[in-house]
């Protein structure tokens, strides 16, 4: 089988490791990691007139991929440059539950997304739901014509800077039943909306949502009442696949300014990359590097399959890369050293979103359990 990039994916790497290798240097980074928004609208209007958000849509939906391994390869690239804006949340998240159940109007949004001109949010996760997408204490009523949303969400990523937050909220069922659960697509500036937003460990911000009596016309559903589990499993696999191909891209890297390092940095007369210990380490880091690019690729390639084995071979790739991408973060700063930890050297950040993509839709020890069950079923 050939696992080469066809020639528009090649041309789109190309093309994005340029514009990002010019435009999205350490200082930058750093200006951004500082600034009120934690993200920079000149680097994502770049990034929606070079087509990467485009890349993550159908030609249906107005983009021109939207395949596996069109995720893959712009996440790879983000990954490797540290990229901290929402692409995730904003694209792969929010458009991709827009174009599974919006309606015509609705799903008219997604030019808006492609285009770069507005941001989606995707409230789910909340204060007791630990990694568990069905559990949903968020209640959505009818009241007349209206829907009534209460309830509180918990991290929610980019949430400050979306114009629409997508929330899921329980119309029937216990909390945790599949069923019941429904999508709902909620304007920035609804009344009853509370946001207290604080900047992440690993770049960007997020925002602790609450719902108050909020009042929404039933048009806002995305979807049927109650069904919406599916769309956001399928959302959520597509959000695991672009997390391994971002921690594979900021592997690369990690690895790549290690070699650089222990080519360069001199002990008792030569460089420290001559010593047999120091490259013994460095050869276990370009084993996890190949073991995880095989993960990457195998998890792009079940992507569109059904979701038993979808979900299957997503897990086993999250738990294999979460082990290999801490060692890789491990390694490459202990034999660095002290400089490694400056938030002036490319390393410290690259090294906190290794660790941190680890932590978000499960960790290792959560996706080993998740593949064994579905290895059971």
């Amino acid at each position: 089988m050939d696992f080469n990039l066809t020639d528009e994916r090649q041309m789109l790497q190309d093309s994005l490791r340029r514009y990002l290798a010019d435009k999205y240097t350490t200082k930058v980074r750093n200006e951004i990691l500082e600034s009120e928004t934690g993200m920079s609208g000149a680097i994502w209007t770049g990034l929606a007139d070079l087509g990467v958000i485009g890349a993550l849509f159908t030609e249906a939906q107005g983009g021109f991929g939207g395949a596996g391994f069109d995720i893959t390869t712009v996440f790879e690239e983000l990954g490797r440059a540290g990229v901290v804006e929402p692409m995730l949340d904003s694209a792969i998240l929010g458009g991709r539950l827009i174009a599974a159940l919006g309606d015509d109007a609705q799903q008219a949004l997604l030019g808006d997304v492609i285009g770069g001109t507005l941001h989606l949010a995707f409230a789910h996760g909340e204060p007791t739901s630990r990694y568990d997408l069905s559990r949903v204490q968020a209640t959505a009523v009818q009241n007349g014509d209206d829907i009534v949303l209460n309830g509180r969400k918990a991290v929610v990523a980019n949430a400050e800077a979306a114009g629409y937050l997508i929330v899921s909220a329980r119309e029937s069922g216990a909390a945790d039943d599949v069923d019941g659960i429904s999508l709902f697509l909620v304007p920035a500036d609804s009344a009853g909306l509370t946001l207290r937003g604080y900047p992440l460990f690993a770049g960007g911000r997020a925002a602790e949502v609450s719902f108050d009596d909020l009042h929404l016309p039933s048009s806002t559903r995305l979807g049927a009442a109650g069904a919406a589990y599916p769309a956001i499993a399928a959302a959520v696999a597509a959000a695991n696949v672009a997390l391994a191909a971002e921690a594979l891209g900021a592997m690369e890297t990690a690895t790549e300014l290690t070699r650089s390092y222990l080519m360069t940095r001199q002990q008792f007369g030569r460089p420290i990359g001559t010593f047999q210990a120091l490259q013994h380490r460095y050869s276990d880091m370009l084993i996890e590097l190949e073991q995880a690019r095989s993960a990457v690729i195998n998890a792009a390639g079940h992507l569109e399959r059904d979701a038993q084995q979808r979900d299957l071979q997503i897990a086993a790739a999250r738990n294999l890369i979460g082990r290999s991408a801490r060692l890789v973060a491990e390694e490459s700063i202990q034999m660095h050293g002290g400089i490694a930890m400056t938030q002036e050297y490319e390393l410290a950040h690259i090294a906190k979103r290794i660790v941190m993509t680890d932590h978000r839709f499960g960790d290792t020890d959560y996706h080993l359990e998740r593949f064994i069950a579905l290895s059971a079923a």
